[in-house]
């Protein structure tokens, strides 16, 4: 698997827990963090990494 498929899929599978996380745990009390917040960061680490695949992919970079 080349670096770009690889970034692209890691990306796509962060974002997609990321916003999981941002739907579904509202109302879910953890000590340390807020979860919602915590899919709010996690979404956007998963838009940089689908950025970096697809910048890698049409530079053409393994």
């Amino acid at each position: 698997m080349s670096k770009a498929r690889g970034n692209l899929v890691e990306g796509v599978v962060t974002f997609v827990i990321g916003l999981g996380l941002w739907l579904f745990t509202g109302d879910v009390e953890v000590p340390v963090v807020t979860l919602t917040k915590v899919g709010i960061v996690m979404m956007c680490v998963g838009g940089v990494l689908v950025a970096s695949g697809l910048w890698r992919a049409a530079r053409g970079r393994t």
